[in-house]
């Protein structure tokens, strides 16, 4: 016992000096006074960080510090502050933020179906050909398993048990789901190796297929550098980390979007119109429709905008001791960037938390464009997939409208499409539809 108060004496008098040390002139921002220990997990909703992070800004103003934990967040709320941060200043706030959780791994037609695993199966093969020059078929269970486990790590990752994780690396060790966040990356790993040895016995260095090929050949290459970053670790995590970027974004954001279209027929029922008119039913959309087609790409934007996909990014850090604004930022501090305070501006979009093609539609029905659609990021860390994830969804939305009509199996105005979890992600609630054929 004696020894527990000694400790958290000890605590308490570090996260004092950290207090002290942070918030004297040209320091870090000010914040919330943290509490020994936890910090300011108390005044935070960790079931909902992007709310908290809106109520704290309009005590403290753009930026501010939190503290989860004992460690300094620093928190840029609002366009200018993110947009300062990320674009004009791109390179100092370029860093990878720590995400302590993951660090030790590192280390049938026309009935009513949930279309998750089928919305989920499109990107992944998309990443599949890229990195493996081959395609699967839905039915492979071991390309099923793959996908079932990309769709519970985003929901495990948004539970506030992992941000209190990530507060408290220490957890990481105790019973909780973020060990089956772990038994999950295991399996999806295995599954990586078995095909990273596939193309070692069949490698040919003259004749490259894939991604796994380039990096094989490049480890041959560097084989006798003992720095090279080139190995088969990182070889399995790259990989690992490019389907978790290309799979379960783009799958999230099709399976809301579809919930969406289904709380608003009417919606819906325009892009279809559009469809036909300049698409028409004997070939299938393609990118060059896009610039024709304003309104299915207000849509799709617009998706996007509502839903809030990451509402607080990933983690940045600064790579280097930085003043912005009057405050005082020292190396390695972690950086939160609010999408949600961008995305959900009421003066760049009225009635933000209404679904509103007026937000990227002008009075002449053109499609308007905005600096603050930033739902991939921006600057040095945005989405190195962005470009494919935009496809994705243009074409694969539009080809599902052209097809069918979606039916609900409820009234719409009955339909929820508030997030079950608002954590890392923003998780839509479970449903079914009806796909008829149109």
């Amino acid at each position: 016992m004696d020894l527990l108060v000694v400790l958290i004496c000890l605590s308490c008098l570090v996260l004092l000096f950290l207090w002290k040390g942070s918030h004297g002139k040209g320091k870090l921002p000010p914040g919330p006074t943290p509490i020994p220990i936890i910090g300011n997990l108390l005044q935070i909703n960790t079931a909902n960080i992007s709310r908290s992070m809106s109520m704290l800004a309009k005590e403290y103003g753009p930026v501010f510090t939190v503290y989860l934990g004992m460690k300094p967040t620093v928190v840029l709320h609002g366009y200018e502050a993110v947009k300062e941060a990320l674009i004009d200043r791109a390179e100092e706030f370029a860093g990878r933020g720590v995400f302590p959780v993951l660090d030790r791994v590192f280390q049938g037609l026309a009935n009513p179906c949930d279309p998750s695993s089928l919305l989920s199966y499109v990107p992944c093969n998309v990443i599949c050909s890229i990195i493996f020059q081959n395609r699967f078929e839905y039915s492979d269970l071991k390309f099923q398993a793959l996908v079932k486990y990309f769709h519970e790590n985003l929901r495990i990752v948004s539970t506030p048990w992992i941000q209190l994780c990530n507060a408290f690396p220490v957890l990481r060790y105790l019973p909780g789901c973020h060990n089956e966040l772990f038994n999950n990356i295991a399996t999806q790993k295995q599954f990586i190796l078995e095909k990273v040895r596939e193309h070692q016995a069949s490698l040919d260095l003259n004749n490259p297929r894939d991604y796994i090929d380039y990096f094989l050949i490049k480890m041959e290459k560097e084989k006798y550098n003992e720095k090279s970053e080139f190995t088969l670790d990182n070889l399995i995590i790259s990989v690992w980390d490019l389907f978790t970027a290309g799979t379960e974004t783009t799958s999230t954001t099709i399976r809301y979007g579809l919930l969406l279209l289904l709380k608003h027929p009417e919606v819906a029922a325009k892009v279809r119109e559009e469809i036909e008119r300049v698409v028409g039913r004997n070939r299938s959309p393609c990118m060059q429709d896009r610039s024709l087609m304003p309104y299915t790409d207000a849509v799709v934007h617009e998706i996007q905008r509502f839903i809030d996909l990451v509402p607080v990014n990933l983690p940045h850090e600064v790579t280097k001791n930085v003043k912005f604004r009057d405050y005082f930022i020292p190396k390695g501090t972690n950086i939160m960037t609010s999408l949600t305070s961008v995305l959900h501006d009421d003066k760049e979009f009225p009635n933000p938390e209404k679904f509103d093609l007026g937000h990227f539609l002008d009075a002449n029905g053109n499609f308007r464009k905005s600096d603050h659609f930033m739902p991939f990021s921006a600057g040095k860390r945005v989405c190195a997939g962005e470009g494919l994830a935009r496809m994705e969804l243009f074409l694969t939305l539009s080809h599902i409208l052209q097809q069918f009509t979606l039916k609900p199996l409820v009234d719409p105005k009955d339909i929820d499409t508030a997030p079950v979890v608002n954590g890392l992600g923003s998780v839509p609630p479970f449903y079914e539809l009806c796909f008829i054929p149109a």
